[in-house]
C-alpha cells in the first residue's frame, strides 16, 4: 500500500495547484480520475481573470491571486496574465444589473453607447443604455499554469497518478484509506478537489453532506465576425450575464452564460441552449451569427451562496474540502491553493480570518457550531 502525507482527489488546477504548495515540505500524491490532468472544468475555462468577478469573498481571494498570477512560483519568470479587458454593455432593461455590479466594484470605467462601440465595432449603439469597462480584466495563460504547477509538484516529489478513479474512502487508525481500481493509498489527510464529483467524494468519506450543484456552462467558437481584426477587442458581456463573448485565436468565442444543473459527468453542449445564446448575443452586434465552427460544454460547481467550500470537515477528520469554486476555479486557486496548505501545516495564512469563515464547509444549515 502506497502512503503520503496528503492524497489530493483532483488533478484540475484546484487539486494541482494545492499539492504543488503543499508538495515542499510535505509527501503528496494525486488521484485524478481522468487520463489527463485539467480535462474538465480547467480545461474548458474562459481563462479570463476578472478582479470585480463573484460576491465579497470571491474579489478578496481574486485580490490575493494576484501576486501569484503576475510571478509565478514555479520558476516561469512571465506572468500568467496579458491584457484583455471586460466591457459590460446594458440594455434599458439591464440597467439595475449594471448598477448591481458597479456598487460593488473597483476600477471601473463608464463609457458612452459610441465609446463602447469603438472598443467593439460590430456592437449596436442603439441597444446599448449603459456601458462600463474594467480594463484590468486579463486574459489567463491556463496551460502553462497548470504546467508551471505540475512541473512544481513533481520536482519537490510530488507523484501523480492519472486514469484514477476513488472507488472508496474510509478512516481507520488515523489515516484515511483510498481505494482505487483494486489498489489502495493511504494519508493522514485527504484533500477533496474533485470538481464537479466532490458532492460524491464527501459522501464516500462520510462527511459534511456539502450542497454542491454542478451547472453546465456551454461556449462556442465563430468566425471573426465581419472579417474584423478581434485580437485587440476587450471581452464583452450582457450586464444580465444573458451571453458573454471572448477573442480567441483570431476568432470569437461565445457562450450563451447558462447554468443549467447537471449529474456529475463529462459535459457536452446543448444544440438549443447553444443557439437560444447566439440569439441573444445577435441581438446586440451588427453581425449576424453564420457558421459554428466548434462547441463545448463544461461544468462548473457551485455551493448554494456562491462561495467556494475550503476547509476541513468537522464531521470527517483530516478531511479538507478544495470544492464549489464554480466559474472562479482558475483566478482563485492561487489564493485557496495557499490557504489549503496553511490549513493542513497549521499555519495562520494570509487571508483575512472572515474570508476564512466564509469559505469553511460548516456554514450551511447542518452547521452544528
Amino acid at each position: 500500500m502506497t502512503t503520503a502525507d496528503v492524497i489530493v482527489i483532483g488533478g484540475g488546477i484546484a487539486g494541482i495547484s494545492a499539492a504543488a504548495t503543499l508538495a515542499t515540505d510535505r509527501s503528496v500524491l494525486v488521484l485524478e480520475a481522468e487520463p489527463q490532468l485539467g480535462y474538465h472544468a480547467t480545461g474548458r475555462s474562459a481563462a479570463v481573470f476578472i478582479r470585480n468577478y463573484g460576491n465579497a469573498t470571491l474579489r478578496a481571494l481574486n485580490a490575493a491571486s494576484v501576486p501569484m498570477l503576475e510571478n509565478p512560483e514555479n520558476g516561469s519568470t512571465e506572468s500568467l496574465l496579458s491584457p484583455r479587458g471586460e466591457l459590460l454593455v446594458a440594455t434599458e432593461d439591464e440597467l439595475q444589473a449594471l448598477e448591481d455590479y458597479v456598487a460593488g466594484a473597483t476600477g471601473l470605467q463608464t463609457l458612452t453607447p459610441m465609446q463602447a462601440v469603438e472598443l467593439v465595432p460590430i456592437l449596436r449603439p442603439e441597444r446599448i443604455a449603459g456601458a462600463v469597462i474594467e480594463w484590468d480584466a486579463q486574459d489567463i495563460d491556463v496551460d502553462r499554469m497548470l504546467t508551471g504547477y505540475t512541473g512544481q509538484l513533481k520536482a519537490s516529489g510530488g507523484q501523480i497518478l492519472t486514469g484514477a478513479r476513488v472507488t472508496g474512502l474510509r478512516r481507520d487508525d488515523g489515516l484515511w484509506r483510498v481505494s482505487v481500481a483494486g489498489a489502495e493509498y493511504a494519508a493522514p489527510v485527504v484533500v477533496n478537489a474533485a470538481g464537479a464529483w466532490a458532492g460524491s467524494v464527501g459522501q464516500m468519506a462520510g462527511a459534511l453532506p456539502v450542497p454542491l450543484q454542478p451547472m453546465r456552462r456551454t461556449a462556442a467558437i465563430l468566425p471573426a465576425p465581419g472579417g474584423h481584426d478581434t485580437r485587440n477587442w476587450p471581452l464583452f458581456a450582457s450586464a444580465a450575464e444573458q451571453w458573454y463573448a471572448k477573442p480567441e485565436s483570431g476568432k470569437l468565442m461565445v457562450s450563451p452564460a447558462d447554468e443549467e444543473p447537471q449529474e456529475a459527468q463529462d459535459a457536452w453542449a446543448d444544440d438549443m441552449v447553444l443557439a437560444e445564446g447566439l440569439h441573444r448575443y445577435e441581438q446586440t452586434v451588427t453581425v449576424p451569427v453564420t457558421r459554428v465552427e466548434h462547441a463545448w460544454a463544461g461544468l462548473r460547481t457551485f455551493a448554494p451562496d456562491r462561495t467556494p467550500v475550503a476547509g476541513f470537515d468537522t464531521r470527517a477528520d483530516g478531511f479538507l474540502w478544495l470544492a464549489g469554486q464554480g466559474g472562479y476555479g482558475v483566478q482563485t486557486a492561487p489564493a485557496l491553493s495557499r490557504l489549503a496548505a496553511a490549513l493542513i501545516r497549521d499555519e495562520p495564512g494570509t487571508l483575512p480570518p472572515s474570508v476564512i469563515a466564509a469559505l469553511r464547509p460548516g456554514r450551511f444549515k447542518y452547521d452544528p457550531e
